[in-house]
């Protein structure tokens, strides 16, 4: 006599983090508007050099999306059972020396890449996502991939439309809005790319630029200039 074994499938529920965060992930190009960001979880690497031609920048690159698919995939087949898209890769850029942007020296350029993650991820999960990755991809630079917890608190921001190289004159406007309204710039110039640039005209690339700030009548500790003139 046969027997039939039912297979029992576990129901995968789907979130939409950049709906749920589109007040982060969301701004219009003809106004500079003004964002609290709180304390949020992210995969993070650094690095320092030209984004145009640094090898070790295109390799942290592919391995922090490497990470960013293995924890989604993880998740959506673990006990939690939760289908989530991939965020949007943002970028935080500054230099040592301010100077270093005015001459276009990118190769002084200090970055830190990084794509935003649901609240439930641990630190166990990434560590396994990324010894994976390393493993299958034999990459050098999963290794350095992070959980980490970045907050920013006040923030102008406004959305670019065209290349990187175009930037200029939108970061002028973001700054402008920030001394308008009586603020000055703390933290490091924050780009979130939403645009997949392999598939999108350059014309069409759409990127929002971000910029932290505090009251001019309060200097934070630690404050710094920071800024990117486009790459």
């Amino acid at each position: 006599m046969k027997t039939s074994r039912s297979l029992r499938t576990q129901a995968v529920a789907k979130r939409n983090l950049k709906r749920e965060l589109k007040t982060f992930y969301e701004c219009p190009a003809d106004e500079v508007g003004v964002v609290h960001v709180p304390a949020a979880p992210f995969l993070a690497v650094d690095g320092r050099g030209d984004p145009n031609t640094s090898p070790d920048y295109a390799a942290a690159i592919e391995a922090l999306f490497g990470v960013a698919y293995a924890v989604k995939f993880a998740v959506k087949k673990g006990p939690r059972a939760v289908d989530f898209g991939v965020m949007p890769l943002e970028g935080l850029w500054w230099a040592d020396d301010w100077r270093a942007f005015a001459a276009g020296a990118k190769d002084d350029w200090r970055w830190t890449m990084m794509i935003r993650q649901p609240e439930f991820v641990t630190e166990a999960l990434v560590a396994e996502a990324r010894a994976g990755v390393t493993r299958r991809r034999k990459s050098d630079r999963a290794g350095a991939i992070e959980l980490r917890f970045f907050e920013e608190g006040p923030c102008a921001q406004i959305l670019h439309v065209g290349p990187f190289t175009a930037e200029g004159p939108t970061i002028e406007r973001l700054h402008a809005g920030i001394a308008a309204a009586g603020g000055r710039r703390t933290g490091k110039h924050h780009e979130i790319y939403l645009s997949d640039i392999r598939r999108a005209q350059p014309a069409k690339w759409r990127t929002i630029l971000r910029q932290p700030f505090a009251s001019a009548e309060v200097a934070p500790p630690g404050a710094e200039r920071a800024g990117k003139p486009g790459n």
